[in-house]
């Protein structure tokens, strides 16, 4: 037998109120969240508490995340840094240290994750988003969120706190600071095509400058709160072909790259990058297409 299960996070300020949840059916259901917490906290928490409220079961079980964060955290990344001592390849601390130490000791093997796009329609995810969202929404309200059905009487507080601000994938940029600037820029451009960032709006978040805008290759005016709400994975690979870098400024670098698409589609860009508090954002993004 195969059990097939949905797992989501939710924080609504991120950090800020936040909250869990996982999925099965109407009959076996379980969320919970933090007054203070991060959607990656929610992430990881959705699998620990279904990895531990189904660790007697004998059955297979098929887990579905929209956070590549959480599925690659768990099936790539948590054994290097168990070996390192629960460090990233750059030598600083694991954010979120003590949920991935619970989930190193859940894991089994019968275990498989399969990414979903969220907002697309799934509906065991749907369900895993509205239940993770209303927990949120009720430690915003000063309640507490329903705790579900779930499998079993044995339930955790799952009592964890923000342990690190919120940021890109662990591994994804910890040599970036041994570049030079104009490397740094295309790195952190090239990251932004990458599912591993799109699939996680906080990773995004932490890339755009608060008055970040952009003109979409259709010819659309973006804003920050826009793309945030609505950015995913690619439907396909796009590959990057650095142009040029102009240093326009004093800690403001401009971009210029090729989009090339699997079909061969080609899209002129150019991207604003500036410097700010020690750390390179994009303030603004336009695309072309390619006559």
């Amino acid at each position: 037998m195969t059990l097939v299960a949905a797992a989501d996070g939710s924080a609504l300020g991120n950090p800020g109120p936040a909250g869990w949840a996982w999925y099965v059916d109407d009959d076996r259901w379980a969320s919970g969240g933090w007054p203070h917490g991060t959607n990656n906290m929610g992430e990881l928490t959705a699998v620990l508490d279904l990895l531990q409220q189904t660790a007697d079961l004998d059955d297979d079980l098929v887990v579905y995340c929209d956070s590549t964060y959480a599925i690659n955290a768990i099936t790539k990344w948590m054994a290097g840094w168990k070996r390192k001592g629960w460090k990233k390849g750059d030598g600083k601390p694991v954010a979120n240290v003590e949920i991935m130490k619970a989930l190193d000791a859940a894991m089994r093997p019968n275990v498989t994750f399969r990414w979903v796009k969220g907002h697309a329609g799934h509906e065991l995810n749907e369900k895993a988003d509205e239940l993770a969202n209303a927990a949120a929404r009720a430690h915003q309200a000063g309640s507490s969120p329903a705790a579900g059905p779930g499998f079993s009487s044995r339930r955790s507080s799952h009592d964890f706190s923000v342990t690190a601000p919120p940021e890109p994938d662990p591994d994804l940029f910890s040599l970036v600071d041994e570049l030079s600037d104009e490397d740094q820029v295309v790195a952190l451009e090239r990251s932004l095509l990458t599912d591993e960032v799109r699939s996680d709006p906080a990773a995004v978040a932490a890339l755009l400058d608060a008055a970040w805008s952009e003109v979409g290759r259709s010819g659309r005016v973006w804003t920050r709160s826009e793309i945030l709400g609505e950015i995913g994975p690619l439907t396909s690979p796009v590959e990057l072909d650095v142009l040029g870098v102009d240093r326009v400024a004093e800690g403001v670098l401009l971009l210029r790259w090729r989009g090339t698409s699997a079909a061969g589609e080609g899209t002129l860009r150019s991207s604003l990058w500036v410097r700010s508090g020690g750390r390179w954002l994009q303030r603004f993004h336009q695309g072309t297409p390619e006559g």
